[in-house]
């Protein structure tokens, strides 16, 4: 594996500009003081209470996401490299989505192959010529980045259902502007708490045409045992909108109404954090209690926006991520800004023959994994776990793409010895309106705290820290 890409130094011991007044910060504060406000930091995350679940954790159900105090920085120029990359890429994503349920010229001009989108579990059907209010399907999308040199950003994989850990970027930011007001005095840092409100009114501007003046929003979240059911609540508290469950919504004659205190009121945006599986049980699980029976009903009568959409899976499938650079070609006439790692597809026989050839130098991904699981990392495998993927692979090599074993960047992080290197990528949130796609500068860094570790998912041990982009 390459030497990983350091954010922070320039071989032969000079800094990048962007940190020098960082770098300058550290040299003048003590170790224990530093040490000090680690602990805070820690103290005030539990008391506000920032905590996610781990499924099949029989040690503890809800876990504290680690928070690194050292500030992941960006140059204003960078970003704007970045950012422009991302909405390229987000508006060729709502593209392809919108195509794939209606005249499907992707398919015909033979750019992506049929099967991998109708024989696709997350295919919808049912979105088949369905109109979704002013085209947008993906309203909020977490693209995640990383970096392994100092002029490329690359996608490392789209995020189009239900994207997570936006609270946390709020969060961190709230933490560090408390505990940090000396470190911010001496940087511009660009402003990321505008993410609220940008998020409401990309999601008011989406509401469906015969919406009132100002449109109702609501946020419906599966209830108190979801993962991320902390930032379903966070959220709706700072959108200043109702969080409902299933239970409180109810559809009459093809309109959705939530029950109040003060009676029912008709809902014209939901912001959804349940899966297209549990939305609406007469149309799709029939065992889902968290769903709204008859709310595509609605969807389909044009009475409710769904954000995101139902059916956007299929653009966050690691298959079709491998497609994406022509994907962007096709729809817009242009070449990719943000780079594609090389991806092979494990259902092409000559692809397949050269995974099972060097599993033990690839990370082989399924196709319809998140959160870290599911996943081989080869150079960091036994032997019996490589031959048990290798057995997997022969028998279903449509559920799997490969890509070699990137050094992930790394940025300066607390560890027990001191300030050391860490792994990072970044999860940066494209919000979609009707008319504009806005990004708050900055995102979620998250840090892989293991020495050596490349999986930064909080799920398997990593933590987060705050994103600072210059303001220059």
């Amino acid at each position: 594996m390459a030497v990983a890409f350091d954010e922070m130094n320039i071989p032969g011991g000079d800094l990048r500009p962007a940190y020098q007044e960082l770098a300058r910060w550290l040299k003048e504060t003590p170790p224990e003081a530093l040490e000090y406000r680690r602990q805070e930091a820690e103290l005030l995350f539990r008391r506000i209470g920032i905590t996610f679940a781990v499924y099949g954790d029989s040690e503890s159900t809800e876990r504290l996401i680690p928070f690194d105090v050292i500030p992941r920085i960006m140059s204003g120029k960078e970003w704007t490299l970045l950012e422009k990359g991302l909405k390229q890429r987000v508006r060729a994503l709502n593209m392809f989505l919108r195509d794939i349920y209606h005249g499907r010229d992707i398919l015909r001009a033979e750019v992506v192959p049929d099967d991998l989108i109708f024989q696709n579990p997350v295919f919808r059907p049912e979105m088949n010529g369905q109109q979704v209010p002013h085209d947008v399907y993906v309203h909020i999308a977490g693209i995640d980045i990383i970096r392994v040199d100092a002029e490329d950003f690359i996608v490392l994989e789209d995020n189009a259902r239900t994207p997570s850990g936006v609270s946390y970027m709020l969060e961190n930011r709230e933490i560090m502007m408390r505990l940090f007001p000396d470190l911010f005095a001496r940087h511009k840092v660009a402003p990321v708490e505008r993410y609220p409100d940008e998020l409401l009114s990309a999601l008011r501007s989406v509401a469906p045409h015969g919406a009132s003046g100002e449109p109702t929003v609501a946020l419906l979240t599966p209830g108190v045992y979801n993962s991320a059911y902390y930032e379903h609540s966070f959220l709706a508290d700072k959108l200043g909108i109702e969080l409902v469950e299933g239970r409180d919504l109810v559809v009459k004659n093809n309109e959705v109404f939530m029950r109040t205190t003060e009676g029912v009121k008709r809902v014209d945006v939901i912001y959804r954090r349940v899966d297209d599986d549990f939305l609406d049980p007469l149309t799709f699980r029939p065992d889902s209690a968290l769903g709204v029976p008859g709310l595509m009903s609605a969807y389909a009568a044009g009475n409710i926006t769904l954000a995101n959409a139902v059916g956007t899976g299929i653009a966050d499938d690691k298959a079709i991520y491998s497609y994406m650079p022509e994907i962007v070609k096709f729809y817009l006439g242009e070449e990719p800004i943000l780079k594609n790692v090389q991806t092979w597809r494990c259902r092409e026989p000559k692809d397949l023959a050269y995974v099972l050839d060097n599993l033990g130098d690839l990370v082989v991904k399924e196709v319809h994994g998140s959160g870290g699981y599911g996943m081989l990392i080869g150079p960091a495998a036994t032997k019996a776990t490589i031959e048990a993927f290798r057995e997997k692979l022969k028998r279903e090599p449509e559920g799997f793409i490969a890509q070699p074993t990137l050094a992930l960047s790394t940025c300066p992080t607390c560890t027990a010895t001191g300030l050391a290197p860490r792994h990072v990528d970044l999860r940066p949130f494209v919000l979609t309106g009707s008319k504009t796609t806005t990004i708050v500068p900055g995102g979620l860094t998250r840090v892989a705290l293991k020495e050596g570790s490349l999986v930064v998912n909080s799920s398997q041990g990593g933590g987060t820290k705050d994103t600072w982009i210059l303001d220059e």
